[in-house]
């Protein structure tokens, strides 16, 4: 099989078994005490009939490059340090060349199961081989490996796979399948192997999993575990689960004084471009400065308390009111009076706790249209009043750790774990907010949304200057639904209608003139990205308010 190169190593080591395998990262300061609470970063947690602990010690099964520098592949791992009276419930896989920051799940029965009919977890009954290397005939693989579904008993489920390195089946005391009131459904996520080649039979492809439903509410647990088989189609129905929250009260979750002291000690510094011209602000600022609420049918607008009180609550976006700046002034922001405003949600079943830092700004500024070495300044497209745009943190509610932030770029972003991040002091990580656009990104640079091969797109700049926002002292938390009332909600949070107005002009008529001049051979491959990017940059209106956003309930899109 040309081009792949596989490896088998029985001499299990703690991640540095061989040179090649990736180094485990942590983040560059020690985690503090946190205040009292409940179950926050207690070690365990309660999912009702069962209680979990987070593995992160491993021991190398099987590795598989798929390119000859070894740079691809991956690597496959069974959990190690299993606290006593805890069970396995599959193995772990990552990509070859990324820093460790892998997890499995292991559980118990917890003590309030004693009653059930059906314990909470049992053992396989048998083995099923998803796939095996042993009809692999080349000569540079190098030991074998198969790939195994546990096959759980009537009402049960597997929520994992187990790798060997030879054709004998796994014992059944090896792994643990779980009650399947007890699980929830999981899917693909991002592709962790892929194998084709003339010399197998049948192709193999593997991936990790996530639960498919991740809103703020939702109650799957990811496991840790990765999804395999032999059909390379992402979209099949997989044969594991994910493990499901059956704690109505989330005693996971931070309570307020750890939610301030996680603010605190993780909170983001946001960097503006040194030439941005649309500065952030307070949404007080923006309201006592001169934002003004329009009603349809009155020509008159009217002006907007600090606290955003005579705003419309609650009801849709059905155009009858709006936002707009009378002055011109407003639009320019005033970051002395910024700050970052806070909504403190579950995530993943309450295993994890996202912090949503939502930034504020009277208006985004128009787009720059790069094409190859040219870059055009828009005079319309994307600009509008009013820019909500936000960040948001992860933190495993196992240990209190960061694991990841999220970016939100333009009707999108990503995931980033702490690897990837830049930090700026301590585990206060930095964010650099895009010139007029104020999209975020984790490191300075262009980045281009559009085509990056062909070198055409709507340029997104971000530098370090000297206008930033530290979130760890500049904030405000505006909503943690699951701590009941202890947050009361700001006025403003309330409005569901427009932060500005809705100003019809002709985005084509602006491109056209800009296709016009340039060379024939470059029109269509310009107007075919353009088509592509998102239809928020082509309309000059205010958006909604964080509430609004699919996000405030949902997962973060991806």
């Amino acid at each position: 099989m040309e081009g792949y190169s596989c490896f088998c190593w029985n001499r299990g080591g703690v991640y540095d078994i061989v040179s090649s395998e990736p180094e485990p990262f942590s983040l560059p300061s020690a985690i503090p005490e946190w205040p009292k609470g409940d179950g926050f970063a207690k070690g365990s947690i309660y999912l009702g009939e069962l209680e979990v602990v987070n593995i992160t010690k491993f021991q190398s099964i099987w590795s598989c490059y798929v390119s000859k520098n070894k740079r691809e592949g991956a690597t496959f791992y069974k959990p190690l340090t299993i606290p006593d009276g805890f069970f396995s419930l599959g193995d772990y896989g990552q990509q070859i060349g990324q820093p460790f920051q892998g997890f499995l799940l292991a559980a118990r029965p917890a003590a309030n199961s004693k009653d059930a009919e059906l314990p909470p977890l049992q053992k396989p009954i048998d083995y099923k081989l998803i796939w095996c290397s042993a009809n692999w005939q080349d000569d540079s693989h190098d030991g074998s490996v198969c790939f195994w579904l546990p096959c759980p008993p009537e009402g049960y489920r597997a929520v994992g796979y187990l790798v060997t390195v030879d054709s004998n089946k796994p014992s059944v005391d090896e792994v643990r399948c779980v009650r399947a009131d007890l699980t929830d459904t999981c899917e693909n996520h991002e592709p962790i192997l892929s194998i084709e080649s003339n010399s197998l039979d049948i192709p193999f492809t593997v991936w990790k999993s996530r639960p498919s439903f991740r809103g703020m509410w939702c109650k799957g647990v990811p496991v840790g575990t990765f999804c395999c088989s032999t059909n390379s189609n992402f979209n099949d129905e997989i044969e594991i689960s994910c493990l499901k929250n059956f704690d109505p009260a989330l005693l996971a979750m931070p309570n307020l004084d750890q939610v301030h002291a996680l603010i605190k000690h993780y909170g983001p510094t946001v960097f503006f471009h040194p030439k941005e011209t649309y500065m952030p602000s307070s949404v007080s600022w923006f309201f006592t400065n001169g934002a003004t609420l329009y009603t349809r049918g009155e020509e008159e607008g009217q002006a907007i308390d600090a606290k955003g009180s005579n705003l419309p609550g609650e009801g849709d976006n059905d155009g009858e009111y709006w936002i707009d700046l009378p002055d011109d002034h407003v639009k320019y922001g005033n970051i002395d009076s910024a700050e970052l405003y806070i909504h403190v949600k579950p995530a993943l079943g309450g295993t994890f706790t996202d912090i949503a830092m939502w930034v504020f700004c009277p208006f985004n500024g128009p787009a720059t249209l790069k094409v190859g070495l040219l870059n055009i300044s828009l005079k319309h497209i994307g600009q509008h009043v009013g820019d909500w745009e936000h960040f948001t943190l992860r933190i495993s509610n196992f240990t209190g750790e960061l694991c990841s932030i999220y970016f939100s770029e333009h009707s999108g972003g990503e995931w980033v774990d702490i690897s990837g991040l830049e930090f700026v002091e301590g585990n206060r990580a930095i964010i650099y907010s895009s010139k007029n656009g104020h999209a975020s990104f984790p490191h300075p640079g262009t980045y281009l949304q559009g085509s990056e091969k062909l070198g055409i797109g709507v340029r997104n700049d971000a530098a370090w200057s000297k206008f930033y926002v530290d979130s760890s002292v500049h904030y405000k938390i505006i909503a943690a639904e699951y701590l009941g009332d202890v947050i009361s909600e700001p006025c403003w949070l309330q409005y569901m209608r427009e932060w500005g107005p809705t100003v019809e002009y002709n985005s084509r008529s602006e491109l056209d003139k800009i296709l016009s001049f340039l060379p024939v051979n470059l029109r269509y491959s310009v107007e075919n990205v353009v088509d592509k990017l998102p239809v928020e940059l082509f309309r000059e209106e205010g958006p909604t308010g964080p509430k609004k956003k699919d996000n405030w309930v949902g997962d973060e899109r991806t």
